[in-house]
């Protein structure tokens, strides 16, 4: 993969970025802690600050261990972007998006030593873990990453066999 060809994909990932920071500048700057807002029946902003990873899982790693892990997860996600091939172009969009999100959070902890959280899925009785834009974005990359791969999988598995 030669560099030219990555720039739609590093502006996409500094896309996601900037979007995430920008959201997250709203969220700080108008949303009151712990302060629920409805937007439909199901769905809220709820601001929050979460010092793990999903669903704050390894907060007990500090913030130190989890930049280190971050970094660590961005880099091989980068490796996974080089070995793709011209025409995974739904993987190298995931793995641009899943890139975006993942600085999106570390921008957040490496300058407040948290990530800042803001988006509630409920019901009256049940509430999903709490989430961030950049959260989605590494989501729904994992999942484009995954569908490209089954479609390169299932190329390869309609090739049919020669006849020797």
């Amino acid at each position: 993969m030669s560099w030219k060809s990555l720039w739609p994909y590093a502006l996409l990932a500094a896309l996601v970025v900037a979007i995430d920071q920008w959201v997250k500048y709203l969220v700080e700057t108008n949303l009151f802690m712990h302060d629920m807002v409805d937007i439909l029946p199901f769905l809220a902003l709820y601001r929050t600050y979460n010092t793990g990873v999903a669903f704050s899982m390894f907060s007990s790693f500090g913030d130190k261990g989890l930049i280190l892990v971050s970094l660590a997860v961005v880099a091989f996600v980068l490796y996974l972007a080089f070995r793709s091939g011209p025409k995974q172009v739904l993987s190298r969009i995931g793995f641009a998006m899943i890139i975006g999100g993942a600085i999106g959070n570390l921008i957040d902890r490496t300058l407040y030593g948290y990530v800042i959280d803001y988006i509630l899925f409920h019901t009256p009785v049940w509430s999903f873990a709490i989430f961030n834009l950049a959260d989605a974005f590494i989501s729904v990359g994992a999942g484009l990453v995954l569908i490209d791969e089954l479609f390169v999988w299932r190329r390869g598995k309609a090739v049919p066999p020669s006849n020797s």
